[in-house]
């Protein structure tokens, strides 16, 4: 509990009274004496109170503002505190938003790697089918050309595909012959069997089995009649593919004819194999060109030249 002003200066006077006064023997000392050197006292003790006053009033408005002072800081120290709180709060929100966005780009980032070799794997695949399919063209163009000749020679089909298809028509005409013939021999040889087991048979039945015999050797007849048609027709095909065969022999020794020339001509031997017809096309083109560009640079010449 506080102590009041007035006690407080009161117990100081008093202390500095009793401090003051000596120890002495006042019956030697006049009144008057006593009560001036009283009046002297209670003077400095007021004055002294009054200055002890003045520093407590001092010191107590220097502790007032440093208080206030003190409390300005705790709340300048608080508000830091709280923004420096806040700002760790923020970083570290940041930070995480910045991790995730980090880990986020990583994993995207490693799609798009995975992607990235994938369309290159697909893209040397489809190189590489582009590179076989283009060799493929390289080496079927001369038997392309060589169709192409053999139309100019067959004015009957107009399309390479119609000549295939005629060739194909006849081997599947061939092959149903031919499966035609093991089913008539089957139904012969089947016929021959029932024949002999007739003859084995009983007497009884001869006249049945006579018939019998007579309607399938009318079969037989009429089989033999259609395996002759099926022959003729077949020997037809065959002479038909003997003169296409024998075409084909004359264009290739027509082919290896101007080989020899273009190989004369050019004055060096022959390199290619007889029966490398396409590798002679080829030669002959190539030297086709060569005579055609050196017929161009001629007239050219002769049309720039000046007249005499």
């Amino acid at each position: 509990m506080a102590v009041p002003w007035e006690e407080y200066f009161q117990l100081v006077l008093e202390e500095k009274l009793s401090m003051k006064i000596p120890e002495q023997n006042m019956d030697h000392v006049p009144p008057v004496l006593r009560l001036l050197e009283k009046r002297q006292k209670l003077v400095d003790a007021d004055r002294g109170l009054q200055a002890q006053k003045e520093v407590f009033e001092i010191t107590k408005a220097s502790l007032k503002q440093r208080w206030e002072q003190l409390e300005q800081k705790e709340q300048e120290l608080k508000g830091s505190f709280i923004r420096f709180e806040k700002f760790l709060q923020d970083a570290e929100a940041r930070r995480s938003r910045a991790l995730r966005r980090a880990e986020e780009e990583r994993h995207l980032a490693g799609r798009r790697e995975a992607e990235a070799l994938r369309l290159r794997a697909q893209l040397a695949e489809l190189q590489r089918e582009r590179a076989r399919l283009q060799h493929g063209l390289q080496r079927l163009e001369p038997c392309a050309r060589l169709l192409e000749q053999m139309l100019e020679l067959l004015p009957e089909f107009q399309e390479v595909p119609e000549l295939v298809a005629r060739f194909d028509g006849l081997a599947d005409m061939q092959a149903a012959l031919r499966l035609t013939e093991r089913q008539r021999l089957a139904e012969l040889e089947e016929a021959r069997a029932r024949l002999q087991r007739l003859r084995d048979s009983w007497q009884d039945e001869l006249l049945l089995q006579g018939q019998r015999r007579a309607h399938l050797l009318e079969r037989l007849e009429s089989a033999r009649e259609r395996t002759l048609h099926w022959e003729s027709k077949w020997i037809q095909i065959q002479n038909t593919a003997a003169e296409k065969t024998l075409l084909l022999g004359r264009t290739r020794m027509a082919v290896l004819n101007m080989y020899q020339l273009v190989c004369q001509h050019q004055r060096r031997p022959p390199t290619l194999d007889i029966e490398d017809t396409e590798g002679q096309l080829e030669q002959v083109k190539l030297s086709i060109l060569d005579l055609s560009a050196m017929l161009a640079g001629l007239h050219q010449a002769e049309s720039t030249a000046p007249t005499s």
